[in-house]
């Protein structure tokens, strides 16, 4: 006598319910997710990824019949490495019995959500923490947080001025545009002015309604004499939501080439579901999930941040 937990049966259970929770997770990709929008993300084999930086070279002098070689100096350097997470839910056999196959996608698909929305939950830290310099992931040779007002430099440069990219001030136009001017003047590690393009504009949904008048207006924004605008159509504004969960203040300015460059995501494992009846003790069926990841950043000259008080 056939039996409902047959091995063809659990490989088609087990394949339905996959398609479920993948279903479920491209879904909320292809609507919701901000990873792919903010980080360079990147897959592979290793158990840690490490950067290091090198500065840039000197500027070229005049030839006087003989080569001159140029001094480059180490950077920092950056590992990260990427950690496990893994959840599962049971089903009483009696789902599969009577055939509740609503009930099994169901609590799959929560699965799923679940998965997502920790993923999510976790990446928006890159700006949430960016005042601290503890780090989930990653270890910084710099040990500096990544939005601070000293950062440093091996190559002996000074750094009084374009190693800040730390501000107090609330959103307004004039905010903004001290801190476009503020970022165009970043230096590189030898102390030279490094060619950038900030574009982006990140805010929580609280600030959205401020982001989107500074750089929607044409004229007269903030008073009736008409004047032009010239924040209008320079920037790409990203409202992220999950921001306004631990602050609704803070605000930040983005080059989004650099951005991709410097801010990293690691799936070091994708994804991964999988089932399995459980039938002398419990006759339920088990089904988890599982995915490791790790995220950081390798240069901080991609971003300016503002932690309003």
């Amino acid at each position: 006598m056939a039996t409902i937990v047959s091995n063809q049966f659990k490989n088609l259970l087990d394949k339905h319910l996959n398609q479920v929770a993948e279903k479920e997770f491209e879904d909320l990709v292809k609507s919701e997710a901000m990873i792919p929008k903010l980080f360079d993300v990147m897959s592979g084999t290793s158990a840690w990824w490490e950067y290091m930086d090198i500065s840039d070279a000197a500027d070229i002098p005049k030839f006087s019949g003989e080569l001159e070689y140029l001094q480059v100096y180490p950077g920092y350097t950056t590992r990260i490495e990427p950690a496990e997470f893994a959840a599962g839910i049971r089903f009483e056999r009696k789902f599969i019995d009577d055939n509740q196959w609503n009930v099994l996608r169901d609590r799959v698909g929560i699965l799923s959500q679940s998965y997502f929305r920790t993923k999510e939950k976790d990446a928006v830290k890159i700006f949430t923490n960016a005042f601290s310099s503890a780090f989930d992931y990653m270890t910084s040779e710099e040990g500096l947080s990544l939005c601070n007002n000293a950062h440093l430099s091996k190559s002996g440069a000074t750094t009084t001025s374009g190693f800040d990219n730390l501000g107090t001030t609330a959103l307004n136009e004039t905010s903004l545009e001290a801190a476009r001017i503020a970022a165009n003047k970043f230096r590189n590690d030898i102390g030279e002015r490094i060619y950038t393009n900030f574009d982006t504009f990140i805010v929580p949904d609280a600030l959205a309604r401020t982001a989107y008048e500074i750089v929607g207006t044409d004229k007269g924004l903030y008073s009736a004499e008409g004047t032009v605008n010239v924040q209008k159509g320079r920037w790409n504004v990203i409202v992220y939501k999950l921001l306004d969960d631990t602050d609704s203040n803070n605000w930040y300015i983005a080059d989004s080439r650099a951005m991709k460059r410097f801010l990293k995501w690691i799936d070091r494992v994708p994804m991964q579901t999988s089932s399995e009846f459980k039938e002398f003790d419990t006759f339920a069926l088990k089904y988890s999930i599982y995915g490791r990841w790790g995220w950081g950043f390798t240069n901080w000259r991609w971003l300016m941040g503002f932690q309003v008080t």
